[in-house]
Parts: structure tokens; C-alpha cells; sequence
């Protein structure tokens, strides 16, 4: 969200910020370079083992840690002073989480292409997260730095249980910046992920599992979009244990259903691969898309297009057929007819044709589409603003089930009376 036009805009004098997380300081102490930093930040970085100042990266003679009074004093007044005048409703200048400016965000991917402390890190990436939150010009202007998407894959790809925090800010920046990319940038990041020893999957399959629903949402886009460059892409992902495993599993009633598109979208994306097809049959993919078009509650319209756009994208396989008609999987299609949008029922009557003008493997199909009074939905369909292919679809289906309802009703009459002629 932007800032409104109202907003006070604060600017921090430099020296009330710490060198290290560049934000305004609470606790401002020396070390014995002269150079002022926030203790908690210093702190972190001699826990982590350093024995040079980090501004200076001068080897340090003593670790001792002097409170700089002067300066905490000259922030408080300062940070009283601005409050004062800013109103009760502006945020605390002093509580470091201001959105930072284009300028201390060019300082920070400075620091973070050289930090080695995640701590320190982690708090550097949380700062670039709140600066492309902020607004659309931030997230543009991230976009175009040529250097942040391979440093954010070098963050992905070593992850550890440990350092998971850091990998899913990472991954919201990369949602964020690559989606405004062109090809070029995508194909970039494609392989900069998958020739990376798959670690960057490990990652993404770690925030999937572990992450909570924004970050699993964010994940599944960045999987998405290095999915979407060529089949060896797909077939790298769809083979890596446990993805398709866990983008499945998040496809039922029960899930959020934010998640549930992008994870069909996604999948969609994936099964542009024949042979990732047929993983996504034998993985009881069907089975899923079946739950969410028989259930009674409200389902998004996204969901519901995706879903069959996902069916259909199955039945072009035998085996996908063959799944379908097993089930309620026809009469939940049937269901969808006319009743969610005009993609939904083009999708619906697609799948129908495939099953029941096309192929024709299972006879039983036209029964249950009888049965849900699809005739009456297709009789409609040929009337409604579907495109002009779909509607000559609608019309392939009703002569094909006409035909078999006149069978059945010819094979129905029998009679025993000897029909004696006149003459």
C-alpha cells in the first residue's frame, strides 16, 4: 500500500542510524574504533565470532561496549520533537520500522551482497520487504536491480532449518520483483534455480511445508513462473520428491482457497508435459479436482475455472479418462455447467466432448450425463455466449446422447402381439 498524501515524511538524520541494520538506534554504544553502533546488532555480530568492526572491519583490540549517552540522548529528543509534530497517528520514528528510502535500500543490497552474519542479514532482507510492500515505484524500482535476483538465489539455495526465516523473505522479494520481469528474466532465474544442485527446490519445498499461508502462496508462484520456461524445467521439478506430493495435498475443500489456485495453477503450468501428465494421474490429482466440484460450499470462481481447466488438461491421457469416469467426477463437470462462468462451461463441455463424442471408452458417462440433466445445460449452451467451438461441441454431445436416448427407448418396447394382416 502507499503512502497517503497526507503522510508526514520523516527524514533520519544518518548518524542516528546503526551502521549495521541501518535503522534509528535505541541503544547506541562504541566500540573502541569510535564507530557507534546499536547493541543489539553489534552484539549479534561478536556472538557470531567477529573480531573487527563492521564499518571499518579494523581488528579489534577490545570488545567492550560503551554506551554513547550524548548520542541516545540527541535521538530522544529528536524522536520527541518529530513525534510531536507528526501526531499521535505517525509512526515512531525511532522504532526502526519506517519505511526505508531508494537510497538506504542501494546501501543495503550493498551490505547484503557482503554480510556473512545471518542475523544481521535477516534484518537487512526484512527491511528490503518493507520497502516493497510499501508501494508500486519501490517495487519497480527493485525490479530493475540486475544483481538481486542472483543474490536472493544464493540466500535460497543454502538453506538450512536454521536459517528458513531468511529463505522465505527472500522468496517474497523474488515473488514480488519477478512476476514484472520479462521472459528473458525469467528464464534467467529458472536456471540460476535448477542448476543450483536443487538446493533453491529444497528451499521452496521447505517453505511449502513449513511457511505459513503467504509464504507457501509466495513459494508456489516462484515455482510457477521457473516451471514455466521450457520442459526440462517442469520435468526437474516434477521429479524432485515430495512437490507434487505437497502441491496436491493442498488441493482440497479444506484449504485456503488463495492457495488452492495458485497451486492449480501451477499445476496447469507443469502439465504442459506430457509425462508430467501422466504423474499427476497416477498421483490422484482427479480425485482432488473431483472433491472440490462435488462440494456443497461456495467455491471460488478461480478455483473452479482452474479445476477444470486441470481436467481438462488430464483427459487428453487414457488413463486420466479412465479416471474421471470413475467416481462422481462426471456429474460434478455436469454440475458446473451454467453455473460458475462462461471459461467454467467451456472448460465442462470440453471435457464432456472429450468423454463422450471423441473417445467414447465408457458408455456409462453418457448415462450420468443424462442422469444430471445435461441435455437440457447443453441445449443451452448452444444458445448462450460460449465461443463458437464450444457451442458446436454442445451440439456433437446432444446428437450423440439423443441417439442413445431413442437406442434405449426403441430397445425398451417390446411386444408379444402377432400382428395379423388384413388381407
Amino acid at each position: 500500500m502507499g503512502r497517503d498524501e497526507t503522510e508526514t515524511y520523516i527524514t533520519v538524520p544518518t548518524f542516528f542510524k546503526c551502521p549495521i541494520s541501518l535503522d534509528v538506534m535505541r541503544s547506541p554504544v562504541s566500540l573502541c574504533t569510535g564507530v557507534t553502533y546499536d547493541r543489539p546488532s553489534i552484539q549479534r555480530w561478536l556472538d557470531g565470532g567477529n573480531n573487527t568492526c563492521p564499518a571499518t572491519m579494523q581488528i579489534l583490540k577490545s570488545k567492550d561496549l560503551v554506551p554513547n549517552l550524548t548520542l541516545q540522548r540527541l535521538i530522544k529528543a529528536w524522536s520527541d520533537s518529530v513525534g510531536s509534530s507528526a501526531g499521535a497517528s505517525s509512526p515512531d520514528p525511532a522504532s526502526g520500522l519506517g519505511t526505508p528510502t531508494m537510497g538506504e535500500v542501494n546501501e543495503s543490497l550493498m551490505r547484503l551482497s557482503l554480510e556473512k552474519d545471518d542475523e544481521i542479514r535477516l534484518e537487512i532482507m526484512s527491511r528490503i520487504v518493507r520497502f516493497v510492500k510499501d508501494s508500486e515505484a519501490n517495487r519497480e524500482f527493485l525490479s530493475g536491480k540486475k544483481d538481486l535476483v542472483p543474490m536472493l538465489v544464493d540466500i535460497v539455495s543454502a538453506v538450512t532449518t536454521a536459517k528458513i526465516k531468511l529463505v522465505l523473505l527472500a522468496i517474497k522479494v523474488l515473488d514480488t520483483v519477478i512476476k514484472r520481469g520479462n521472459e528473458g528474466d525469467r528464464e534467467r532465474l529458472s536456471n540460476l534455480m535448477l542448476t543450483n544442485g536443487c538446493d533453491c527446490l529444497t528451499a521452496i519445498l521447505l517453505a511449502i511445508q513449513r511457511g505459513d499461508l503467504e509464504s507457501k502462496i509466495e513459494a508456489v508462484r516462484v515455482l510457477e513462473v521457473i516451471s514455466s520456461v521450457d520442459t526440462k524445467s517442469k520435468m526437474i521439478i516434477a521429479e524432485r520428491d515430495g512437490i507434487l506430493t505437497e502441491l496436491i495435498k493442498s488441493i482440497n475443500t479444506e484449504s485456503d482457497p488463495n492457495l488452492i489456485e495458485a497451486s492449480l495453477s501451477f499445476l496447469i503450468t507443469l502439465s504442459k508435459s506430457k509425462r508430467v501428465r501422466s504423474k499427476l494421474i497416477a498421483a490422484k490429482t482427479i480425485t482432488k479436482i473431483e472433491d472440490i466440484l462435488l462440494t456443497e460450499e461456495t467455491t471460488s470462481v478461480a478455483v473452479t475455472e482452474k479445476s477444470l481447466k486441470l481436467l481438462e488438461i488430464l483427459s487428453s491421457k487414457r488413463e486420466g479418462r479412465s479416471e474421471i469416469c470413475e467416481g462422481g467426477c462426471v456429474e460434478g463437470v455436469v454440475k458446473k455447467l451454467l453455473k460458475v462462468s462462461t471459461t467454467a462451461t467451456e472448460h465442462a463441455v470440453t471435457i464432456l466432448w472429450c468423454l463422450c463424442h471423441v473417445f467414447r471408452e465408457d458408455k456409462t458417462v453418457e448415462e450420468t450425463v443424462e442422469r444430471s440433466n445435461g441435455v437440457t445445460k447443453l441445449l443451452v449452451v448452444i444458445q448462450s455466449n460460449c465461443s463458437p467451438m464450444v457451442r458446436q461441441m454442445a451440439k456433437d454431445l446432444i446428437k450423440v446422447l439423443k441417439v442413445k436416448s431413442c437406442a434405449s427407448a426403441l430397445a425398451a418396447y417390446e411386444t408379444k402381439t402377432t400382428h395379423i394382416m388384413p388381407f
